[in-house]
């Protein structure tokens, strides 16, 4: 009888000799003639553990991490495919304080299952919500996204019933569902773990939206950079069409839907919806003038649903479930799960997955364990490169799309970046205008000027040259980024600008705080 190891494919994991640790295992068990079955898992998430392997034994999973290539043959002296003993055994996987208290429903199977394994999905209650959503009116189908509250996790939170509801109640020939899956921001990895961990999660969530709306054609628009997750994704959507789960006829309903990868070119506007649809029909990836919105003239001028890895990936668990039992998670308006990237200097840094409301000081002590430097945490940066950056006196703010707004900030895609007290505040906003220098698509004066001329403005601050005239002038050009932008490229940019003036003032020779307004 083989014992069977579970070893991560994930690309954060690999990079880390997964692939070695594997190799290695696998060579030493064959010397000493011991039976083993690797099955390549996707990453729990504890990337600080990372490479995590998992020995299953009649008490469940043993995790032993991290482990490298030339712990092995420790590992096997110290019969770990028992569960023996040994200063990497960290214990029942399901018990580790990290990953016990997260509430997982998104990330459910991610780092359970073979990721292209359709079996092993099925075996983890995969499909259970399109067969349910199969014999359901589309509006109903509406009804559930709209009643569980979900929102979009790409950053805008605009809720996702209403976007599907005016695509479904738009009349057209040819209905589009789109994938915004060109992860970009900084400190950001969710999308990829999804993809890469439990792909057959998003190609359901997408044939549900079809299903939703009457489209039949969905594009997952993937970042060039990600192609451990476009294997996966292509051997996913291969063997839902080999077993009817995608393709004219799915499941013998009669109800059509096709999907497949289109492979973005490493723009980071792109990720910006219309951007993102000029791209795939093959145009240069410019920001367009809205209206008309997405939902009712997009890809090729026809309503299309646009929402990204996350939002998507929620939806089969909620037609599973129910909308109710989703909305039961999170707090006000803010329904559900959000999995928080934990990144930058933290001793655990990690995917976390929680109900909303619960604050930033919990997720950078309680899980990341406080700066991996030990010195004192200064500032973290909440929402990829044009999030706000927030201070100390912050860190209590609730995990909450309103309550973030309410203190000039947001929540975005989930990813926090923390900084300890060595980090230049003013060199971050310096950063950011050239970020958005850089990445402008060039098509509204704002943007383009604007952010060239913020860089050349805070290399004259961060010189300490004429401040009294310079620190205001900063002010009013992040005023007209703000509310002159074509998108959010160039309107968010003065986010981590104005917030490190604000709150680190000393960082650019400013002795007194004042407001953003």
């Amino acid at each position: 009888m083989s014992i069977t190891i579970y070893i991560p494919c994930d690309s954060g994991a690999v990079s880390l000799g997964a692939d070695r640790v594997a190799t290695t295992i696998a060579e030493l068990a064959q010397q000493r003639g011991i039976a083993i079955d690797i099955i390549r898992n996707g990453s729990r998430g504890m990337y600080w553990l990372e490479t995590l392997v998992e020995v299953v034994t009649d008490a469940g999973r043993i995790a032993y991490g991290p482990v490298q290539a030339n712990d092995v043959a420790g590992l096997f002296d110290a019969d770990f495919i028992n569960g023996g003993k040994h200063v990497l055994n960290l214990g029942l996987t399901e018990e580790l304080a990290y990953f016990k208290k997260q509430q997982r429903l998104t990330f459910a199977r991610v780092g359970k299952t073979d990721p292209i394994s359709l079996d092993d999905y099925l075996t983890h209650d995969g499909y259970r919500g399109l067969n349910n959503a199969l014999n359901m009116a589309q509006a109903d189908i509406v009804k559930s996204i709209t009643d569980s509250g979900l929102r979009g996790r790409g950053g805008a939170a605009f809720p996702t019933g209403i976007k599907w509801n005016t695509v479904l109640n738009t009349a057209s020939e040819q209905k589009y569902i789109i994938c915004n899956a060109d992860e970009g921001d900084s400190g950001t990895f969710s999308d990829r773990m999804v993809m890469e961990g439990d792909p057959f999660v998003l190609v359901e969530g997408m044939t549900i939206a079809g299903l939703a709306v009457g489209a039949t054609q969905g594009y997952i628009y993937l970042r060039v950079e990600y192609p451990h997750a476009h294997k996966a994704l292509n051997a996913a959507i291969a063997k839902a069409y080999q077993a009817g789960y995608l393709g004219d006829n799915i499941r013998d309903s009669g109800k059509a839907f096709h999907l497949e990868v289109r492979l973005g070119a490493g723009a980071y506007v792109c990720g910006e919806e219309t951007s993102l649809m000029e791209s795939l029909e093959g145009k240069r990836g410019l920001v367009r003038f809205k209206p008309p919105l997405p939902a009712i003239s997009g890809l090729f001028g026809k309503p299309t649903v646009v929402n990204n890895v996350i939002s998507l990936a929620s939806v089969p668990l909620i037609l599973d479930k129910g909308g109710e039992y989703y909305c039961n998670f999170g707090m006000g308006r803010s329904r559900g799960t959000l999995p928080l990237q934990l990144a930058g200097n933290l001793k655990h840094t990690g995917l976390v997955e929680l109900a909303f409301g619960l604050t930033l000081r919990e997720l950078l002590y309680d899980f990341g364990g406080g700066s991996a430097s030990g010195r004192p945490i200064k500032a973290v940066q909440v929402g990829g490169p044009l999030g706000a950056y927030l201070p100390e006196s912050q860190f209590d703010t609730p995990l909450d799309y309103e309550a973030f707004a309410a203190i000039w900030a947001v929540v975005g895609h989930g990813g926090i970046v923390a900084f300890d007290d060595t980090v230049d505040m003013a060199a971050m906003a310096k950063y950011s205008m050239e970020f958005c220098a850089i990445e402008s698509c060039g098509k509204c004066t704002p943007c383009r000027i604007g952010s060239t001329r913020g860089y050349e403005l805070m290399d004259e601050i961060m010189q300490g040259r004429e401040l009294d005239k310079n620190i205001p002038l900063l002010r009013s050009l992040c005023d007209t980024l703000l509310n002159g932008s074509l998108c959010a490229l160039g309107g968010m940019t003065p986010y981590p600008v104005l917030s490190a003036l604000n709150h680190f003032p000393k960082d650019f020779g400013v002795n007194e705080t004042t407001n953003v307004a």
